[in-house]
């Protein structure tokens, strides 16, 4: 099957899943295509798919990863001892775990083609990240409602949501990556409290810590919160490099650190305070 061939499928197969779906007409550019299908697979609630889809779908999203180019460790100089500084999409990184800038639904970005880097993630990994995600999700809720049914109020606590500042594991399917370490940042309404400082540090430590449990050698931290939740980039990236630099010398552990960045004036901030 060529990979126009898999394109075909997995957007047939999608639209059947929907009858809203069904209506709309699969573009004759590639390019529109291959847009259609991340919108798809974007919208996908996290039900069950069948193999076949699943086969198809690796296949045309590890193709598709290869000609991005792949990233190892080896081809990013080093900033600073046990860290690398790398701008570019952090979907083609090949290290031992990427981090995610998670909502706190855990589910990934359903907005079509969105531009944050949950969505990004969640379309280069695949559909069963979700489904991943939300067997978490799920599994959180059960263990939530059980201790508020002991508590007698059962009724009043449905928390499913995802705290601020901790961190959760997953594959990572068809990305490069070994896993991904799904974090959710402090969302910023106006100014910047000492709270939300700590919380954006927490981030960061927790993904550190999970990486250390899990016996990792490297990870790659995005601009946590400093996109759609409107955290000041320098500040940001302040607390990052001090937060990973902490726990570097507190722990003596070999874990090395990517900050990776995407825009022009977050790579000038972080070669700024890496020197």
């Amino acid at each position: 099957m060529t990979q126009t061939e898999r394109l075909t499928f997995l957007i047939n197969y999608l639209q059947s899943e929907n009858n809203e779906l069904k209506a709309i007409d699969i573009p004759a550019q590639d390019a529109a295509r291959k847009r259609l299908l991340r919108s798809l697979m974007n919208i996908r609630p996290p039900r069950e798919v069948s193999k076949e889809f699943l086969e198809v779908q690796d296949a045309y999203l590890q193709e598709e990863c290869t000609e991005k180019g792949i990233i190892s460790l080896s081809d990013i100089p080093l900033a600073r001892p046990g860290i690398y500084l790398w701008q570019g999409d952090i979907t083609r990184l090949s290290v031992d775990a990427i981090v995610n800038a998670a909502n706190s639904t855990m589910l990934g970005c359903f907005i079509p083609c969105h531009g944050c880097i949950d969505n990004a993630i969640h379309s280069a990994a695949g559909v069963e990240l979700r489904l991943e995600c939300s067997r978490i999700m799920e599994e959180k809720h059960s263990t939530e409602e059980k201790h508020s049914m002991e508590e007698k109020h059962s009724a009043e606590k449905q928390i499913t949501e995802e705290p601020t500042g901790k961190a959760k594991i997953t594959k990572a399917y068809n990305l490069p990556c070994r896993y991904v370490l799904h974090t959710v940042g402090p969302i910023i309404h106006g100014a910047v409290t000492e709270k939300d400082r700590n919380l954006l540090s927490d981030c960061y430590r927790s993904c550190l810590e999970l990486a250390a449990a899990y016996r990792l050698k490297s990870i790659a931290f995005c601009c946590i919160s400093t996109g759609e939740f409107h955290f000041p980039n320098e500040k940001a990236a302040e607390i990052a490099i001090q937060t990973v630099q902490d726990y570097q010398k507190e722990n003596q552990n070999s874990l090395e650190v990517v900050f990776n960045v995407f825009k022009d004036s977050d790579y000038k901030i972080y070669k700024q305070l890496l020197g």
